[in-house]
Protein backbone atom coordinates (compact mmCIF):
# COMPACT_ATOMS: atom_id res chain seq x y z
CA UNK A 1 0.00 0.00 0.00
CA UNK A 2 1.77 2.85 -1.02
CA UNK A 3 2.27 5.85 1.62
CA UNK A 4 0.14 8.55 1.83
CA UNK A 5 2.19 12.35 1.24
CA UNK A 6 2.20 14.28 4.15
CA UNK A 7 0.61 17.67 2.80
CA UNK A 8 2.26 21.24 3.47
CA UNK A 9 0.13 23.93 3.19
CA UNK A 10 2.27 26.96 2.28
CA UNK A 11 -0.10 29.61 3.82
CA UNK A 12 1.00 27.46 7.16
CA UNK A 13 4.36 27.44 6.44
CA UNK A 14 4.24 31.31 6.23
CA UNK A 15 2.45 31.76 9.25
CA UNK A 16 4.93 29.78 11.14
CA UNK A 17 8.19 32.00 9.25
CA UNK A 18 5.98 35.00 10.34
CA UNK A 19 6.07 34.19 14.12
CA UNK A 20 9.26 32.68 14.39
CA UNK A 21 10.53 36.09 12.98
CA UNK A 22 8.31 37.63 15.50
CA UNK A 23 9.53 35.51 18.13
CA UNK A 24 13.41 36.29 16.95
CA UNK A 25 12.76 39.81 16.60
CA UNK A 26 11.24 40.82 20.50
CA UNK A 27 14.38 38.13 21.94
CA UNK A 28 16.91 40.19 20.02
CA UNK A 29 15.31 43.76 21.41
CA UNK A 30 14.37 42.56 24.73
CA UNK A 31 18.19 40.97 25.01
CA UNK A 32 19.64 44.38 23.80
CA UNK A 33 17.89 46.12 26.18
CA UNK A 34 17.41 44.59 29.60
CA UNK A 35 20.30 41.56 28.98
CA UNK A 36 20.12 37.92 28.19
CA UNK A 37 20.02 37.11 32.34
CA UNK A 38 16.41 38.90 32.83
CA UNK A 39 14.57 38.17 30.31
CA UNK A 40 12.56 35.17 30.53
CA UNK A 41 10.80 32.88 28.22
CA UNK A 42 7.55 34.53 29.43
CA UNK A 43 8.66 38.02 28.69
CA UNK A 44 9.69 37.04 24.94
CA UNK A 45 6.00 35.00 24.42
CA UNK A 46 4.66 38.67 25.56
CA UNK A 47 5.96 40.58 23.51
CA UNK A 48 5.77 38.84 20.65
CA UNK A 49 1.91 38.36 21.43
CA UNK A 50 2.07 34.67 21.49
CA UNK A 51 2.30 32.13 24.21
CA UNK A 52 5.11 30.37 26.02
CA UNK A 53 4.40 27.24 24.60
CA UNK A 54 4.40 28.97 20.95
CA UNK A 55 8.00 30.27 21.61
CA UNK A 56 9.45 26.92 22.73
CA UNK A 57 7.38 25.15 19.86
CA UNK A 58 8.66 27.94 17.06
CA UNK A 59 12.09 28.80 17.96
CA UNK A 60 13.27 26.43 21.27
CA UNK A 61 14.37 27.50 24.82
CA UNK A 62 16.58 31.01 25.72
CA UNK A 63 19.55 29.56 24.96
CA UNK A 64 18.40 28.34 21.31
CA UNK A 65 17.14 31.85 20.71
CA UNK A 66 20.26 33.27 21.22
CA UNK A 67 22.16 31.04 19.13
CA UNK A 68 20.35 31.83 16.60
CA UNK A 69 20.97 35.31 17.08
CA UNK A 70 24.74 34.93 16.91
CA UNK A 71 24.08 32.52 13.37
CA UNK A 72 21.73 35.54 12.21
CA UNK A 73 24.76 38.18 12.85
CA UNK A 74 27.44 35.93 11.41
CA UNK A 75 25.25 35.62 8.16
CA UNK A 76 23.57 39.12 8.32
CA UNK A 77 27.19 40.66 9.00
CA UNK A 78 27.58 42.13 5.00
CA UNK A 79 30.80 41.02 5.32
CA UNK A 80 31.80 39.49 1.80
CA UNK A 81 30.66 42.45 -0.11
CA UNK A 82 32.93 44.54 2.55
CA UNK A 83 35.65 42.37 2.15
CA UNK A 84 35.52 42.89 -1.62
CA UNK A 85 35.66 46.15 -1.67
CA UNK A 86 38.91 45.66 0.71
CA UNK A 87 40.53 43.20 -1.28
CA UNK A 88 39.98 45.03 -4.58
CA UNK A 89 41.60 48.17 -3.18
CA UNK A 90 45.23 48.81 -4.81
CA UNK A 91 46.89 51.26 -1.88
CA UNK A 92 47.18 50.92 1.51
CA UNK A 93 44.99 54.00 2.18
CA UNK A 94 42.17 52.90 0.04
CA UNK A 95 41.99 49.37 1.59
CA UNK A 96 41.92 50.95 4.88
CA UNK A 97 38.63 53.37 3.97
CA UNK A 98 36.94 50.44 2.77
CA UNK A 99 37.44 48.52 6.18
CA UNK A 100 36.20 51.68 8.21
CA UNK A 101 33.06 52.13 5.55
CA UNK A 102 32.43 48.28 5.60
CA UNK A 103 32.82 47.63 9.73
CA UNK A 104 31.04 50.69 10.01
CA UNK A 105 28.08 49.32 8.10
CA UNK A 106 27.93 46.12 9.12
CA UNK A 107 28.00 47.13 13.51
CA UNK A 108 25.56 49.96 12.68
CA UNK A 109 22.94 47.82 10.73
CA UNK A 110 23.49 44.48 12.89
CA UNK A 111 23.59 47.51 15.99
CA UNK A 112 20.82 45.66 17.98
CA UNK A 113 22.00 42.44 17.50
CA UNK A 114 25.32 43.01 18.83
CA UNK A 115 23.80 44.58 21.75
CA UNK A 116 22.42 41.20 22.44
CA UNK A 117 25.03 39.11 21.89
CA UNK A 118 27.53 41.65 24.27
CA UNK A 119 25.09 41.57 27.00
CA UNK A 120 24.54 38.23 27.10
CA UNK A 121 27.84 37.35 27.52
CA UNK A 122 28.22 37.64 31.57
CA UNK A 123 25.57 35.56 32.50
CA UNK A 124 25.90 32.82 29.73
CA UNK A 125 27.23 29.58 30.71
CA UNK A 126 29.70 29.78 27.92
CA UNK A 127 30.42 33.34 26.84
CA UNK A 128 33.65 32.91 25.98
CA UNK A 129 32.92 30.20 23.45
CA UNK A 130 29.57 32.26 22.51
CA UNK A 131 31.65 35.62 21.49
CA UNK A 132 34.45 33.31 19.39
CA UNK A 133 31.87 31.97 17.56
CA UNK A 134 29.83 35.49 17.11
CA UNK A 135 33.33 36.91 15.65
CA UNK A 136 35.12 34.42 14.33
CA UNK A 137 34.75 35.30 10.94
CA UNK A 138 35.27 38.60 11.99
CA UNK A 139 38.45 37.62 12.83
CA UNK A 140 39.54 36.25 9.92
CA UNK A 141 38.43 38.98 7.52
CA UNK A 142 40.71 41.37 9.40
CA UNK A 143 43.44 39.03 9.29
CA UNK A 144 43.30 39.09 5.05
CA UNK A 145 43.00 42.53 5.54
CA UNK A 146 46.13 42.66 7.64
CA UNK A 147 47.70 40.34 4.36
CA UNK A 148 46.39 42.71 1.89
CA UNK A 149 47.82 45.47 3.39
CA UNK A 150 51.41 43.87 3.56
CA UNK A 151 50.49 42.56 -0.49
CA UNK A 152 49.96 46.90 -1.23
CA UNK A 153 53.69 47.70 0.34
CA UNK A 154 52.76 48.07 4.28
CA UNK A 155 55.13 45.65 5.68
CA UNK A 156 56.26 46.27 8.93
CA UNK A 157 57.53 42.20 9.13
CA UNK A 158 54.85 42.18 11.71
CA UNK A 159 51.29 40.57 9.75
CA UNK A 160 50.25 39.28 13.37
CA UNK A 161 50.43 42.50 15.18
CA UNK A 162 48.94 44.58 12.01
CA UNK A 163 45.81 42.12 12.36
CA UNK A 164 45.44 43.13 16.24
CA UNK A 165 46.04 46.54 15.78
CA UNK A 166 43.12 46.70 13.04
CA UNK A 167 41.10 44.44 15.39
CA UNK A 168 41.48 47.24 18.17
CA UNK A 169 40.30 49.70 15.84
CA UNK A 170 38.01 48.49 13.92
CA UNK A 171 35.91 45.34 16.09
CA UNK A 172 32.81 45.72 17.44
CA UNK A 173 34.24 46.67 20.76
CA UNK A 174 35.90 49.79 19.35
CA UNK A 175 32.19 51.03 17.70
CA UNK A 176 30.50 50.13 21.21
CA UNK A 177 32.61 51.76 23.31
CA UNK A 178 32.69 55.31 20.77
CA UNK A 179 28.98 54.83 20.11
CA UNK A 180 27.46 53.66 23.57
CA UNK A 181 29.20 54.51 25.64
CA UNK A 182 30.48 58.01 24.84
CA UNK A 183 27.67 59.19 22.69
CA UNK A 184 29.51 59.75 19.22
CA UNK A 185 27.57 59.58 16.03
CA UNK A 186 28.55 56.88 13.08
CA UNK A 187 29.94 59.37 11.00
CA UNK A 188 32.29 60.50 13.64
CA UNK A 189 33.65 57.26 14.63
CA UNK A 190 34.22 56.16 11.64
CA UNK A 191 36.30 59.47 10.58
CA UNK A 192 38.33 59.16 13.60
CA UNK A 193 38.92 55.33 13.47
CA UNK A 194 39.93 55.22 9.34
CA UNK A 195 42.35 58.81 10.40
CA UNK A 196 43.65 56.45 13.58
CA UNK A 197 44.31 53.60 11.45
CA UNK A 198 46.21 55.51 8.41
CA UNK A 199 48.27 57.72 11.00
CA UNK A 200 49.65 54.16 12.40
CA UNK A 201 50.39 52.15 9.61
CA UNK A 202 50.69 54.80 6.37
CA UNK A 203 52.11 57.69 8.18
CA UNK A 204 53.58 59.52 5.18
CA UNK A 205 50.24 59.93 3.32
Amino acid sequence: MPTKRRYVSPLREQAAAQTRAQILGSATRLFAERGYGRVTVADIAADAGVSAKAVFASAGSKGDILNEIVDTAVRSSGEERAMGEVLAARSPEAALTALARGTRAGNESMFTVHEAIHKALPSHEDGEALWERATASYRTALDATAQHLRALGHDDGQPEETSDLLWYWFGPGSWRTLIVENGWTWDRAEAFLLRTSLATLCPDT
